[in-house]
């Protein structure tokens, strides 16, 4: 305890450098203290369910403003005052205490600096934000959230919708929209405004993204037409804001909010007495700095970070340097690479290939000092939450790959080696395609929305065309004629016309197709991309009604349907009668019951649909207690 406590305040007293303009709109007038943010978008709603457009427009936008304005002074106030004269640590704090310290020298010290940090920052915060504005400005953690989802821009492209701005609203759309890619709503509003007239592509910009994905993006993009000397500008942009974001990433971490969040996450609030309070405290800090890397490295709207931000960036800089013949800062970024993983079979070869063409050694030549500094930093906090770990019972989930395993206490290696082996569901897959990958309000290339829940008389329904190709179509249709021909019948129980007697039922369920395959029966190809469509449909639905759980797949059916010939004159039934085969109806409460006789228990139905000539929907009208079981069909392209 009294080795974390004499290191708690070391990395808190040193002065940070400078951290960004954060991304928001226009800035306050000069000198104005920003007013309370949840005031502001309180008002803003009101006026939004009132009608009153333009008042909200106003309102939620100068409630963004002032959150922006608020963080930029607590984050001025932290560099001030870690630069004031005298904020450097004593000698004694600087320096590890050795055997023959004195018992308790360092604790009037360390906690005398604290106060003069604490003073320094409260005047500061009252010349900034006025007389009590730290504690009068101080955002609720429902608040906090809703600025992160985004939530005002959602609000503001109905409202500029209603005032007839239609490119502040599809902007103000889009920066939704890019946060929340999953939205159903959203989605469908995209898709009109992409057919509106007068719309154009300039429209859809991010009000919000940090400026370093932009130079990173376009460095990547300049990189792959071999174009390494444009590249590199804003290759090295791309970095410098990086970790300039993750600066001002961390200087919120001591803020009061952040805390706060903390301690309602782990739902604890100061426990036992001064120290284990001033530890505790300490360890979220450092926790939070530490996140700071994912979440700098984490794109709006994705669920996971890009692997190895700033090691990736390095590589790509010592590359592009060394494409130009700029070999000196093509060592210094492969050295600063090797700061991060110095067994790096690539970089080491890279090294001493760019040594070679130098020529004469340059010992002078070292890694990035501003990544020489991140690196150590990071490590050093890594040490003190490790030990946190093992002596103090803290939970810590490192981010980052490249921390040398000597860091990690054994006890600690060897349980969290047991965890990863016990509990690989506490882990996410990594996804193979993030959902901002996909073309605008669908996730497979080709498939066109045609039909929403508002046109389809009801919620959570959709028609989409495109699912499968003209090929595919022939491929399917050739595996249910052979399975056919082979006698095949499964998924009706044997009767033939489960639906209507005017219609004969043939179907095929995946495991039928497979063990007619193995049989020779069938084309191997046929039930392959049976089983391959029943996952587009899969991961389309969990794409686009955005469920709370990961969606299972519980039941696939290959069906082919052909009218008896002469029971077709003056039919009034349905090809297929909407029914709740999903669950037992309920017609007093309106609920739906997952239990028998229901044929099957599932949360959503897709149907796609081959030929032409279908109609859905059209005239049948759902209580609202057949959702979300589905019957939505999917046209051939």
């Amino acid at each position: 305890m009294l080795r974390l406590l004499w290191l708690l305040l070391l990395l808190l007293l040193l002065p940070p450098p400078g951290s960004p303009e954060p991304p928001g709109l226009a800035p306050l007038s000069p000198g104005a203290p920003p007013q309370a943010p949840d005031l502001l978008y309180a008002d803003g709603l009101r006026a939004y369910a009132a009608g009153a457009w333009a008042p909200a427009v106003a309102l939620l936008r100068e409630a963004l403003r002032s959150r922006v304005a608020l963080g930029r002074a607590r984050r001025d106030c932290q560099e001030r005052c870690a630069a004031e004269p005298g904020a450097a640590l004593p000698a004694l704090l600087a320096a590890a205490p050795g055997p023959g310290a004195a018992r308790g020298a360092w604790e009037p010290l360390l906690l005398r600096a604290a106060l003069r940090r604490a003073e320094c920052l409260t005047q500061c915060a009252a010349r900034r934000l006025g007389p009590g504005g730290a504690a009068r400005l101080r955002v609720g953690s429902t608040l906090r959230d809703a600025f992160r989802r985004r939530e005002p821009y959602n609000y503001l492209q109905r409202a500029y919708y209603q005032l007839k701005k239609l490119d502040l609203a599809v902007a103000a759309a889009h920066t939704f929209f890019v946060a929340n890619p999953t939205h159903l709503q959203m989605r469908e509003d995209m898709a009109k405004y992409r057919r509106m007239p007068g719309v154009r592509p300039q429209s859809f910009r991010d009000l919000e993204t940090p400026s370093y994905w932009a130079a990173y993006d376009t460095g990547l993009e300049l990189l792959g037409r071999q174009e390494a000397g444009l590249a590199l500008p804003r290759l090295e942009e791309a970095l410098q804001e990086s970790l300039a974001q993750m600066e001002s990433c961390r200087a919120g971490c001591e803020g009061p909010e952040e805390q706060q969040r903390e301690e309602e996450e782990e739902g604890t609030g100061s426990q036992g007495g001064l120290y284990e309070a001033i530890a505790g405290h300490w360890i979220r800090v450092l926790q939070c700095r530490q996140r700071c890397v994912g979440d700098t490295a984490t794109r709006p709207g994705r669920s996971f970070p890009v692997p190895d931000f700033l090691p990736s960036q390095l590589r790509r800089l010592h590359e592009a340097h060394a494409q130009v013949g700029n070999l000196s800062q093509a060592v210094e970024n492969v050295r600063s690479v090797l700061l991060f993983y110095p067994e790096d079979e690539a970089a080491k070869k890279a090294l001493d290939q760019y040594q070679a063409q130098l020529g004469e050694p340059r010992p002078g030549l070292g890694p990035r000092e501003d990544i020489q500094r991140f690196v150590l930093r990071s490590l050093g906090e890594k040490k003190q939450l490790y030990y946190a770990m093992e002596h103090l019972g803290a939970s810590f989930k490192d981010p980052d790959p490249w921390t040398p395993a000597a860091f990690i206490p054994e006890a600690l290696r060897q349980k969290l080696r047991e965890d990863q082996e016990k509990r690989p569901w506490d882990h996410e897959p990594p996804q193979p395609k993030p959902l901002t990958h996909w073309k605008d309000v669908l996730l497979l290339e080709g498939v066109t929305l045609t039909q929403d829940a508002r046109q389809l008389n009801g919620s959570e329904r959709a028609v989409l065309d495109g699912l499968l190709t003209p090929a595919e179509c022939g491929v399917l249709l050739q595996l249910a004629k052979d399975a056919a021909e082979a006698g095949a019948r499964s998924g009706y129980r044997g009767r033939r016309s489960p639906h209507t007697p005017h219609e004969r039922f043939e179907g095929l369920t995946v495991l039928k197709a497979a063990q007619l395959a193995r049989a020779g029966a069938v084309g191997s190809q046929g039930a392959q991309l049976l089983l391959e469509v029943s996952e587009r449909v899969r991961t389309l639905t969990q794409a686009y009604f955005s469920p709370e759980r990961p969606l299972h797949l519980s039941f696939t059916h290959l069906v082919c349907r052909s009218a008896i010939e002469g029971e077709q004159a003056q039919r009034m039934d349905l090809s297929h009668p909407v029914h709740a085969d999903n669950c037992v109806l309920d017609p007093d409460t309106g609920e739906c019951w997952r239990e028998p006789p229901a044929y099957t228990y599932r949360d959503y139905r897709w149907a796609a649909l081959q030929g032409t000539g279908w109609r859905a929907w059209e005239r049948v009208s759902l209580p609202p207690v057949f959702l979300p079981p589905q019957w939505t069909p999917l046209p051939q392209r």
